[in-house]
């Protein structure tokens, strides 16, 4: 396994901007490590500065207080040309340019190294030719850029950042214009990246659920707390997740670790099982406004099994098990006893 190393050090940091008659604090006080070889995941609320926090990391605009190290070093120490060649960004504008290969655009990953005439050597395209390896676009590399779609042109600024061969990686929002199961590619291959070359890659996002599912760690950014830091799973367990976006019709389930729809149950029953089917006969109950699981203490009571075994059985009290074979079935059996079901408080 490859060390991991701190290199984003952040301490008492403010940000935020200033005028000639006016500062606005947009956050102050953090305080936060970010390491190699992990995937930082930035959550919160829409204009609650989590662009502005990636912009001064990156340098486009100046802290207003406190500390930036970055390597070790002081951000503001780095002259432009030195900071190319540690931060790599991505931005959530789409990319707009036309009359371009996709070879020749990442190839603009080595600006940086290629001097004023900006011609690629053997050697950066030999980088060039790795960053596309690693990001699997190599079916994409003779097209042009208008011809891509939305996920296809934001693999291909990811690899133009690769070529660039930055120890850092920023994103700002790089699913925002992708469907779901782009979403979902474009997160496992950021995560894998972080892996496969021990960069530092640090995202601002609004998919809260794939974040919580595939990020190392996670930044909660809120204006009330400032920034939280952890595994999702430790933020999971210590409540921060929970809290941090307690809201009318959202809650945090802790025995799943996801969000859920906050439902309004009427009644409760015991709910046996483990695994897969446990958790879909419970959605199903639950999303029918009957709060379902292992630890309520009721007469009637189901059974899910495994998924091994086909079907449920239902325990209804004074009558005698059967088993159903589909949640259907189960959904509209319950449904006919829920005179029977344990209303909520009894």
């Amino acid at each position: 396994m490859t060390m991991k190393t701190v290199t984003i050090d952040i301490d008492d940091l403010s940000i935020g901007y200033t005028g000639k008659h006016y500062r606005k604090v947009v956050a102050a006080h953090i305080r936060a490590t970010i390491r190699s070889g992990e995937l930082t995941c930035l959550l919160g609320a829409n204009g609650v500065g989590k662009s502005t926090l990636l912009r001064t990391l990156s340098a486009f605009q100046p802290k207003l207080e406190g500390s930036i190290r970055i390597l070790g070093r002081e951000l503001s120490a780095y002259t432009d040309r030195q900071l190319a060649r540690i931060v790599g960004v991505v931005l959530t504008e789409k990319c707009d340019i036309r009359n371009m290969f996709v070879e020749e655009l990442i190839g603009l990953g080595r600006s940086p190294y290629t001097g004023f005439w900006g011609r690629l050597s053997r050697d950066d395209r030999r980088v060039v030719e790795r960053a596309i390896e690693l990001v699997k676009i190599e079916h994409l590399a003779g097209r042009m850029i208008q011809t891509l779609s939305d996920g296809e042109r934001q693999k291909v600024m990811i690899a133009k950042a690769l070529a660039q061969e930055t120890p850092l990686i920023f994103l700002d929002e790089p699913t925002a214009f992708l469907d779901f199961p782009s979403k979902v590619e474009m997160m496992q291959l950021l995560h894998t990246l972080s892996r496969t070359t021990n960069k530092t890659i640090f995202m601002s996002t609004h998919d809260l659920e794939l974040a919580l599912q595939i990020a190392d760690k996670v930044w909660l950014m809120d204006r009330a707390q400032g920034i939280t830091t952890g595994t999702p799973e430790d933020l999971s367990l210590n409540g921060s997740l929970g809290h941090f976006f307690a809201r009318k019709g959202i809650l945090f389930d802790k025995e799943t670790g996801l969000f859920r729809i906050d439902n309004e149950f009427t009644h409760q029953l015991r709910l046996d099982g483990c695994g897969q089917k446990y958790q879909m006969v419970r959605k199903a109950l639950q999303r029918n406004g009957i709060l379902a699981n292992r630890h309520v203490n009721s007469g009637f009571f189901i059974e899910t099994g495994n998924l091994e075994r086909t079907g449920y059985i239902v325990h209804p009290p004074a009558e005698p098990p059967f088993r159903v074979e589909d949640i259907e079935s189960l959904l509209i059996e319950v449904e006919a006893r829920r005179a029977s079901l344990t209303g909520i408080g009894e």
